[in-house]
């Protein structure tokens, strides 16, 4: 599909090594203290949790791991991190925000400006690309047997924006308020869901070459290994 990164994201990290796939575990199992201090350890009543479980399931994080890291923040392992988003430009005009979860704010500034400078992009001000996005729900699902007719009626009756087929998968696109409604009907309906989070989709794709597209990707793969980093969105077709 037209852009949005997410599922390419998850096979990417999928066929990393073991090394890479540390530190995801890392970030995925800070997110998952984070959404349970903040919302506690029951998936039913706390969205966030629920979305980022899906998040550590689809990229393979044992359960026991992710019940070990609910049970630790449920009890105050004492550990404090802060959201903070970032903007910027990558190269050759290319809008991007980062999501970061960080226990200390200065490193994190730090390495995101680097990583900027080094391939070839600008870290801006608060502002200066999040005008080009629309926080919206995205909802993930594995297209394998799915009639696409019978999906489109359910995905109608959910409520939803709209969904776009994308290789082996859908893409189901809400409003932010929205998003919970949607969510619980596709669930209600037996959809496997492959991951779901509210994110920020942009207004408009640039285009660009082979070449130039490689140039932008070795910026947002850099930033993506970044334990610090939860979330990447671009307007990259």
């Amino acid at each position: 599909m037209s852009g949005h990164s997410k599922w390419n994201n998850i096979k990417r990290k999928k066929e990393k090594t073991d090394a890479q796939k540390a530190k995801i575990f890392t970030k995925i199992g800070r997110e998952l203290a984070v959404v349970v201090k903040e919302g506690g350890a029951n998936p039913d009543s706390n969205f966030k949790l629920r979305d980022a479980i899906a998040k550590a399931k689809a990229n393979n994080v044992p359960n026991d791991n992710i019940e070990r890291i609910i049970k630790k923040a449920a009890g105050e392992d004492g550990s404090t991190y802060e959201e903070i988003t970032y903007e910027g430009y990558g190269p050759f005009g290319t809008a991007i925000i980062i999501e970061a979860l960080t226990d200390n704010r200065n490193r994190t500034a730090g390495n995101i400006r680097h990583y900027f400078s080094k391939y070839g992009g600008n870290m801006g001000s608060t502002g200066c690309v999040s005008f080009m996005f629309k926080e919206k729900g995205i909802i993930v699902i594995d297209s394998e047997s799915i009639d696409e007719s019978s999906f489109e009626e359910d995905v109608i009756e959910s409520g939803a924006l709209d969904f776009v087929k994308d290789e082996d998968c859908f893409v189901v696109y809400t409003e932010k308020e929205d998003y919970e409604v949607v969510y619980e009907y596709l669930k209600n309906k037996g959809y496997e869901f492959i991951s779901s989070e509210v994110g920020m989709v942009p207004d408009n794709y640039v285009s660009l070459s082979e070449e130039e597209s490689e140039k932008v990707n070795v910026l947002l793969d850099v930033l993506d290994e970044d334990e610090d980093i939860k979330n990447v969105w671009h307007n990259l077709k």
